[in-house]
């Protein structure tokens, strides 16, 4: 067979080369609904047990174990807990702008959290502060939680 010949033989025709081009789109494409498929999964998962269930003492032991690490850095503040802004009673706008009522606001385990935060953690001197931490958009994204434990300036 001629050199020419061969090339030829080998050399998809353009048809074959978008029929290829469409079948990788395709598993493309499933690949992708498959992972969204997980993704909205996850997140349903995450807003029923946010919404649903109580803090636990797996997530109060992160908290310590996170305070902990920042001590230990020689840090007198840390983020113990993240949640969507959406999450809020006024998505977050409350705590964007620093308004003292924004504790009525929060739902689920952010209040649980502020509730713990008020029943245990302030009486032996620490502070909480939420703040927008994430803006997509512009938009408030997701809210953190900080604990500090800096000493009183004065």
């Amino acid at each position: 067979m001629a050199e020419s010949e061969k090339s030829n033989a080998q050399m998809l025709s353009a048809e074959e080369l978008r029929q290829k081009a469409l079948e990788l789109q395709l598993v493309e494409m499933q690949r992708d609904d498959k992972v969204k498929a997980r993704e909205a999964k996850k997140h349903a998962e995450f807003v029923d047990d946010f919404f649903r269930k109580h803090v636990g003492d797996k997530e109060r032991d992160i908290i310590r174990r996170v305070v902990m690490k920042a001590a230990a850095d020689g840090k007198s503040e840390a983020m113990v807990y993240s949640f969507p802004s959406s999450f809020c009673t006024d998505s977050g706008r409350a705590i964007n702008s620093a308004r003292p009522e924004w504790p009525t606001t929060l739902q689920g385990k952010a209040k649980e959290i502020y509730d713990l935060f008020v029943e245990v953690a302030r009486p032996h001197g620490y502070k909480l502060k939420a703040m927008v931490i994430s803006f997509p958009g512009g938009m408030p994204g997701d809210i953190g939680f900080f604990l500090n434990w800096e000493a009183p300036v004065g």
